[in-house]
């Protein structure tokens, strides 16, 4: 929760940002892009570190980071001085998920690896919508200046992982013997599998970020709303995710994970268009509703997924997916930005329900475990 916070505040300082710095909207969406950018490089890193070095306290680290880098944004006064702070807070948060990840799933019971990821993706989705809130309220209270605000939650969380730094290692220690015996009973990775797994959140990810990147900024220029009503749009699009995430590994692991990614890809390009097509509030906050629970639902799945089918890789499993996850998406984002400077912010949307037929593809190709 604390570091995905940091993610949500962002796309909620975009609005902001463009009145003070005089940003265009693909200048903007840069910003997503240079906070995940390194982070596309750093996580998987961090991942196979996590195969071969028992560290936790390098998600204590990278709370720190997180916060610390979205906290400052408030007193740079260039656009190269928001990119450092940027990147310095996507670094944070592509550092802690690969270790976070590879314990959620070492610590769950046998056969409830989809809870357990989504319990912890849950956790993401709830700093998702709750950034927009907090960021918002700061900022309207105490000025632009108001981002400092973000650093307390990120200490209070460092605080508490460094003081179970032991219990984690513990884990992570006890499931050593655990992977010598599945290497005993010659359990091999599944690279087919993981790559269409890939495919899959590459489409996911560029659905998700393109939709927090510019659902505000939609709701602010093409229906003429407030920025508080349009972060509150983004909030209420951040708690469906989080709503769905909650239950969708629980869910994956009763029905099957496959037929889950299915249905949720099955959902979003028919929502998308729906969008698209929208000429009111009212009928685009409907149809924003399917996508945001669709979109989170498949979230545990797919992670899960990609975990299982590394076997002898977990960690950078959990480092490559969760990688992408965040990292594809804000790298597309400019691209975006630029689609909305020449032909419309509602054309950004229609692009988007074109890239969900990629993971819908990939879904179809996965094979029913």
């Amino acid at each position: 929760m604390c570091a995905d916070f940091n993610q949500g505040a962002l796309s909620a300082l975009l609005p902001f940002l463009i009145a003070i710095h005089n940003l265009d909207y693909a200048a903007a969406a840069s910003l997503v892009m240079f906070s995940n950018l390194i982070g596309s490089v750093v996580q998987p890193i961090f991942g196979h570190l996590a195969d071969k070095k028992n560290v936790p306290w390098t998600m204590a680290l990278g709370v720190i980071l997180a916060g610390g880098g979205m906290s400052i944004t408030g007193y740079v006064g260039d656009f190269t001085g928001l990119c450092i702070a940027i990147v310095i807070s996507g670094i944070g948060v592509s550092m802690f998920h690969p270790t976070a990840a590879l314990l959620a799933n070492k610590s769950a019971p046998k056969n409830q690896q989809g809870n357990s990821i989504s319990i912890f993706s849950f956790g993401g989705n709830l700093g998702f919508t709750l950034g927009p809130i907090i960021t918002t309220a700061a900022i309207t209270i105490f000025g632009i200046k108001g981002t400092i605000i973000l650093m307390i939650p990120v200490l209070i969380e460092a605080a508490a992982l460094l003081q179970n730094n032991s219990h984690f290692k513990k884990i992570a220690e006890s499931e050593s013997s655990m992977s010598k015996t599945i290497k005993a009973t010659d359990q091999v990775d599944d690279w087919r599998t993981f790559y269409k797994i890939c495919g899959i959140i590459f489409g996911r990810s560029i659905i998700f970020y393109g939709a927090n990147t510019f659902l505000a900024l939609y709701w602010i220029h093409n229906l003429n709303q407030s920025e508080i009503v349009g972060n509150a749009v983004l909030t209420f699009f951040y708690a469906l995710g989080a709503f769905s995430t909650l239950f969708g590994g629980r869910i994956a692991d009763k029905f099957g994970h496959a037929k889950i990614i299915r249905l949720s890809f099955l959902t979003i390009l028919p929502s998308i268009l729906i969008f698209y097509f929208a000429a009111s509030p009212i009928l685009s906050i409907i149809s924003v509703i399917p996508i945001g629970l669709a979109i989170g639902l498949c979230y545990s799945p797919i992670v899960v997924t990609g975990q299982n089918s590394l076997p002898n890789h977990k960690g950078l499993a959990s480092g490559i997916t969760l990688g992408l996850s965040v990292s594809i998406g804000g790298i597309f984002a400019p691209i975006l930005g630029t689609v909305a400077n020449n032909f419309g912010l509602e054309n950004v949307f229609l692009i988007i329900a074109g890239v969900s037929l990629i993971p819908l593809t990939f879904a179809f190709l996965l094979k029913n475990k």
